[in-house]
């Protein structure tokens, strides 16, 4: 056509607006891609509001959250916090699905961590020592926490906390197992403040107890408290807490599997084993105030003295230790001349009479037999790596302004008046924590959190109270002894 575009130009005209079309694209793919936003699907998002609310403690306002309840045998339910000034420190910016599918198999569907001990490196190392909270859609944040975390926890540094949930069962109940001169419900007593009373540790969680938790953890295992009459009432508060102070008529007294049958004119038997043949689960006391193997020095003699072995194993540990799994050892409050005047016991040192200067005072014959005593269990575990042992710290005593027998009393009933938080390190019972250090033998360190509670004493609500004598050493149950076994359940 005359005066029109040719065909080469238009095809030229085509070209460039290819070329610029082109051009346009790639630099608006260019903006995207240096963009900081990545899709949605490829990150997990971690809240930025980590703080969770602190629960009031005592004298600072009112109430923790009511908690539920569920289950056989399933102690009340707990919620658990964590420290309200946690800062999380993430090294991993971006955690795509990929990497989620490694860890996923290890969580449970309320996501709480199983068993992850295998797991020693990437992520779960990567991670703080304290709860982190992940936010999943609409999900509520949950506290995780890490094997790391439970591995280095001081479960005796925190505060006593208000938790309107407890007690962990009823004091007027657990008659089966409760001896009725530590149930303070069932004395002249009237104030019980001291029962809604919770630990929490400072940097970590504390698993919640229930009693289903602790016989499928505890499924075809046994326990076994050794120790004095305080290691008694950690027994008789643990059955309650399995089973919620509920009777429970299927459970098997199994004590004469271990010879713990009371003998003929003897008050009571050496022990007792009560076994949950649901589960399998056996849990036994056996009675031995001084860890020390205790032997007549002339059988013949009805009066005879007893030779106390400071450096031997007392026989039933030696002899049974293959069979637990889990063994908490404890002793301290009979050792004063009183108590071994009383008992007749002699100290003996390589079988005879002992006559080391050093060994022969209370103090020194005391921490040679707990380093004795953490020293052989440690030297039997290689050959025994199911078993689990720990050496429970001594209970603390509050006899004010005297002793039980020169009118030493406890008849404080506030809570905590002496304050309620334990920020040392290291525990108050030196000599159990020199005795444990650098053995296979855990401590269950329970001296500082409980010298907080000298409320929680029988004090002068004993049933069989004598007048000017005062219980500041037993504690009351439900109390106290309750927590000791709260820290026992979150380490094994």
């Amino acid at each position: 056509m005359k005066g029109g575009l040719k065909v080469s130009q238009i095809s030229l005209i085509l070209i460039g607006f290819v070329c610029a079309t082109v051009l346009l694209l790639a630099y608006v793919k260019s903006l995207f891609l240096s963009s900081p936003v990545l899709p949605q699907n490829h990150v997990l998002q971690l809240s930025p509001d980590l703080r969770v609310k602190d629960e009031e403690a005592l004298g600072e306002g009112s109430g923790s959250e009511k908690s539920e309840e569920s289950g056989n045998f399933e102690s009340v339910k707990y919620s658990t916090y964590a420290n309200s000034s946690a800062v999380i420190k993430v090294t991993e910016e971006l955690i795509t699905h990929e990497e989620m599918e490694g860890i996923a198999p290890n969580f449970t569907e309320k996501g709480d961590l199983k068993d992850v001990s295998d797991i020693k490196s990437g992520l779960i190392e990567q991670q703080t020592d304290v709860p982190t909270s992940v936010s999943s859609g609409d999900e509520h944040n949950e506290n995780l926490t890490t094997t790391l975390e439970r591995q280095d926890c001081n479960f005796a540094k925190g505060r006593w906390v208000i938790d309107d949930s407890r007690p962990l069962y009823s004091g007027f109940g657990c008659k089966q197992w409760l001896s009725s001169m530590w149930a303070c419900r069932l004395t002249q007593r009237t104030d019980f403040e001291y029962e809604k009373l919770r630990w929490r540790p400072k940097n970590c969680e504390m698993e919640e107890f229930t009693g289903v938790k602790f016989l499928k953890r505890m499924q075809n295992k046994t326990l076994a408290f050794i120790g004095d009459s305080l290691g008694r009432q950690q027994f008789q508060s643990l059955m309650c807490m399995i089973t919620g102070g509920k009777a429970g008529p299927n459970v098997l007294d199994v004590g004469h599997e271990y010879g713990l049958v009371q003998s003929r004119g003897s008050a009571r038997p050496d022990g007792w084993a009560y076994r949950f043949p649901d589960t399998k689960t056996t849990i036994l006391y056996y009675w031995s105030a001084s860890l020390c193997d205790l032997t007549p020095i002339n059988p013949s003699d009805p009066a005879t003295d007893y030779a106390m072995h400071l450096d031997r194993r007392p026989y039933f540990l030696g002899h049974f230790l293959p069979r637990f799994d889990v063994v908490v050892l404890n002793t301290g409050h009979h050792w004063n001349r009183g108590k071994l005047k009383a008992n007749r016991w002699v100290m003996y040192v390589g079988g005879v009479p002992d006559t080391n200067r050093k060994i022969a005072t209370i103090g020194g014959a005391k921490n040679f037999t707990i380093h004795s005593i953490v020293n052989w269990v440690n030297s039997q575990l290689p050959k025994y790596p199911h078993v689990k042992a720990f050496y429970r710290s001594i209970s603390p005593r509050h006899f004010f302004n005297g002793d039980w027998n020169t009118g030493g009393t406890c008849d404080n009933t506030t809570p905590l008046s002496e304050g309620k938080e334990v920020l040392q390190d290291e525990s108050s019972d030196y000599d159990a924590a020199r005795a444990v250090r650098g053995t296979a033998v855990k401590l269950l360190d329970i001296t500082a959190l409980s010298q907080l509670r000298d409320e929680g004493h029988i004090s002068r609500y004993s049933i069989k109270a004598t007048p000017g004598v005062q219980d500041c050493l037993h504690w009351c149950l439900p109390g106290v002894p309750d927590t000791w076994n709260e820290i026992l359940f979150a380490q094994i």
